[in-house]
């Protein structure tokens, strides 16, 4: 699809792989919908963008809030034709510990945020979405998710981070098929190691250590590249129901 002129609402927005994207696709004539809870920074950005852009703070595991987003992209815009979905947490806790068995509560506040919230954003963009007229080749829209390498590779204490990206990727081709009638196409990026603000308290030195165990690049993926991909995703129509590997050929070792 044509990226000038159309709208993408992107969770996660404010920071990070969101940020990037939502700066590409901004720079290739989108409107964005920023969505994310960091609300300094995202309305930060929006205001940088300038009028093509819409910040809108919102908890993707809130049905109401997520909707009110998505309004917001319609009211302002004219319509939605792209969600890029990069919110999400971290956690590192072994299942059993010295301290006993891992809080129930944390697992599931993982699997609330990174795979019911991402399924959340895209139920609700696809009916937008679906009201977009087609193109001359009938498609609507795109649905970008992020998943992980630890969906594949999980490593020690990653139980729960690795099971709610490891639940993206098995959406992604039940979610192509569901909505292939409709003419909107879903992929899922698997990004590897990135210098987002989930490794931006470890110390530069750590981070060159991470980046040196991919095999190339041989250092920590920028988010401009994740957002590269996000762009080409959209712009390639025969990408459908597919999982990318994004990660300089690493495979994650059990520590």
């Amino acid at each position: 699809m044509q990226i000038n002129g159309t709208t993408a609402l992107i969770t996660g927005g404010a920071s990070g792989l969101g940020e990037a994207t939502a700066r590409r696709l901004h720079a290739a004539g989108a409107n964005v919908v920023l969505v994310d809870l960091q609300q300094d920074k995202g309305e930060a950005l929006a205001k940088k963008l300038g009028a093509k852009a819409r910040f809108v703070k919102a908890d993707v595991c809130s049905a109401e809030q997520v909707q009110a987003a998505v309004n917001e992209a319609v009211k302002a815009f004219g319509g939605l034709q792209f969600a890029i979905l990069c919110a999400g947490i971290g956690a590192a806790r072994r299942m059993l510990s010295k301290e006993g068995p891992m809080p129930l509560e944390q697992f599931q506040k993982v699997i609330n945020v990174n795979l019911i919230g991402h399924f959340n954003a895209a139920r609700l963009a696809s009916e937008a979405i679906a009201r977009t007229t087609p193109n001359a080749d009938g498609e609507r829209g795109v649905i970008v998710m992020t998943a992980s390498v630890a969906g594949y590779e999980g490593q020690i204490g990653q139980c729960a981070y690795s099971a709610s990206k490891g639940g993206i990727i098995g959406l992604t081709v039940p979610m192509a098929r569901d909505l292939s009638g409709l003419g909107i196409r879903v992929m899922t990026i698997a990004p590897g190691l990135f210098d987002t603000p989930l490794l931006a308290a470890l110390p530069e030195e750590a981070k060159q250590s991470l980046g040196r165990q991919a095999p190339f690049p041989s250092r920590l993926g920028h988010p401009d590249e994740y957002a590269l991909l996000a762009q080409t995703i959209i712009e390639n129509p025969m990408l459908n129901g597919e999982v990318i590997r994004l990660d300089g050929a690493i495979r994650m070792a059990p520590r």
